[in-house]
């Protein structure tokens, strides 16, 4: 879920990260090798740089921006690599495929900085937590551009609706300024199903094709669907609405605070509810490397490390002991952590089977080509 996300670390975090990596030298003997396999710009590089500093285990670290991506390499086989990051749904589907080693808990000492609630939520894709742990988790709604909307709905205008993009009277009024969606069906159908009075985990066809029967009436109102642009469209004035990840949304706002050019983004949890997903990190079955991915998974599990990578991304940790290490203006914010209330609009969507799989691929189809 995840996409371009940058800047660089406070020096408070920086001077952290430091006193992480001096304590230790790297091992002399045989090079130690780590392959990841993660979402593009979905980590500070100082924590690598760290983690090599003190283990002397060298990072090679590749990218992706879908989960189709990271299935396809993994259901194929020695895809190269000891550590991938999948998100709810598709690790449920990988673990059912078994293309994950079960977790040797015994070398994850920092397991008891993990977030109860996140986890228990989490083992929906994975019972018993045994196949992953919670790397950042985020929520599925709207940005949009203060002013810009305000000036063609009225001050007064409910934007905290998924009517916003989902009216077509709204959306055409919102048309010119520029509407933009993920390009992710995942996403959208389970987020929006709320607001047709189902649960956002419901399998029903009928359900699914209600959400995708509104968006195809509106899609000529939407710019592009995305799964990444719409962060510098957002933080540009180049739109000013986007349906997207909460951390992504962020980071567009920061870039405009930034660049300092009077756009004003805000965030919203649709008040009729909305998807709580989760990137988790996992090693593959195949891993060459399997001893170098767990001493990975339980450095980034120290408080001061989890919460460096999120002061990075701007997306929440999975680690509860982390938060007193996250920067007010991060933690504060509840379009990142959300409070109780808004947590409990919150819901997850477990995987689709494969009829079901392709039955919304061809609903999809209809949305982004109108045929």
């Amino acid at each position: 879920m995840s996409c371009p996300r940058r800047s660089s670390l406070a020096a408070v975090a920086l001077a952290v990260l430091a006193a992480l990596g001096s304590a230790a030298t790297p091992r002399a003997a045989e090079e130690r090798v780590l392959n990841i396999y993660n979402w593009s710009d979905y980590i500070d590089p100082q924590v690598l740089e760290a983690f090599t500093r003190e283990t002397g285990i060298k990072v090679v670290y590749d990218t992706y921006d879908n989960n189709e991506i990271l299935e396809t390499k993994l259901l194929a086989g020695r895809s190269g690599y000891d550590l991938v990051v999948p998100s709810g749904p598709y690790l449920q589907r990988l673990i059912r495929a078994g293309a994950f080693l079960p977790l040797d808990k015994s070398k994850l000492k920092n397991l008891g900085n993990l977030w109860p609630e996140v986890t228990s939520r989490l083992a929906a894709y994975d019972p018993g937590n045994t196949y992953a742990v919670d790397y950042m988790w985020g929520t599925t709604g709207i940005g949009y551009n203060v002013a810009a909307v305000r000036e063609r709905l009225g001050a007064g205008a409910a934007v905290n609706s998924w009517s916003l993009v989902l009216n077509p009277a709204s959306a055409n009024k919102l048309k010119e300024c520029g509407i933009m969606m993920l390009d992710s069906p995942e996403d959208l159908i389970p987020s929006m199903l709320p607001a047709f009075g189902a649960k956002a985990d419901s399998k029903r066809w009928d359900n699914m094709t209600l959400v995708t029967d509104a968006l195809y009436k509106v899609r000529g109102t939407v710019r592009k669907f995305h799964s990444s642009e719409y962060i510098q469209a957002l933080a540009n004035g180049d739109i000013c609405v986007a349906v997207g990840y909460s951390g992504d949304v962020m980071q567009a706002k920061r870039r405009a605070d930034e660049a300092k050019n009077g756009i004003d983004i805000a965030y919203v949890v649709p008040k009729e509810g909305a998807l709580m997903w989760f990137d988790t990190f996992a090693i593959p079955k195949d891993a060459a490397h399997p001893a170098e991915a767990l001493a990975f998974i339980d450095y980034m599990m120290r408080p001061e490390v989890a919460a460096a990578n999120t002061n990075f991304v701007s997306y929440a940790s999975g680690n509860l002991a982390a938060k007193k290490f996250v920067k007010p203006e991060i933690l504060n914010n509840p379009g990142i952590y959300p409070d109780e209330a808004t947590m409990q609009r919150l819901s997850t969507n477990t995987a689709w089977d494969d009829r079901t799989q392709r039955f919304i691929t061809r609903l999809w189809t209809r949305v982004r080509t109108g045929r």
